[in-house]
């Protein structure tokens, strides 16, 4: 399966958050700098709290919130989430520090990105997100980290792999600094992958992620 073919207009994104929002300040701002081929239509948050949903304001994205705990189950959550998102015609949703399980629904297969900061298929999984995955990193004595972009399946951190950066692990290394060093990486992989997409240059076969 192909991801959309390339166009002359911005390719549409939704962006999924829960927390600081960092990650989307990154897709605004290479957005404003021309470098980035996307336009951020809709940001939800899973949280109220969400401090990221102030970046979108700022910028002047139309936000929205959704609460897993206000519907019925998993199912009714993410229907409530793509369905916002087909509203806003949104081609490719983003999920940048989103920690909720939400169904990708058969219209966005292959159409859903995460970024991971670890190398997956280590340090991944249900449980494993923020400073939580740096210092499993550390604790297991690893020599290098990095981040993943992948497409979302419905299984934590497991879709098709679209391109990774390795981060090298220090000796002396805190769980902080190791995020701040994976987290410089992330804010170059995630644009270059929906670049990618945006130009028509992805293609999936069989899990695997093929750049044309």
């Amino acid at each position: 399966m192909s991801s959309t073919a390339a166009s002359s207009q911005p390719l549409r994104v939704a962006v999924l958050i829960s927390g600081g929002g960092t990650t989307l300040r990154n897709l605004i701002d290479r957005r404003a700098s021309g470098q980035l081929n996307a336009e951020i239509v809709l940001v939800i948050a899973s949280t109220a709290n969400a401090r990221g949903l102030k970046f979108a304001v700022d910028a002047g994205i139309p936000t929205l919130v959704c609460e897993h705990r206000s519907y019925a189950n998993d199912e009714a959550f993410g229907e409530a989430i793509f369905g916002a998102c087909r509203q806003a015609e949104a081609s490719l949703v983003v999920m940048a520090g989103f920690l909720k399980f939400a169904p990708i629904p058969l219209d966005y297969q292959n159409r859903v990105m995460n970024i991971h900061p670890a190398l997956i298929p280590a340090f991944c999984g249900k449980g494993f997100y923020g400073e939580r995955v740096h210092q499993a990193v550390l604790d297991k004595g690893a020599k290098l980290s990095g981040c993943t972009v992948h497409f979302v399946d419905n299984e934590y951190d497991h879709g098709p792999i679209i391109l990774q950066r390795a981060v090298p692990v220090t000796v002396d290394d805190t769980a902080k600094q190791l995020a701040e060093r994976v987290f410089q990486a992330e804010c170059d992989a995630l644009p270059e992958a929906i670049n990618l997409f945006a130009a028509g240059r992805l293609s999936v076969d069989g899990g695997i992620v093929s750049v044309k």
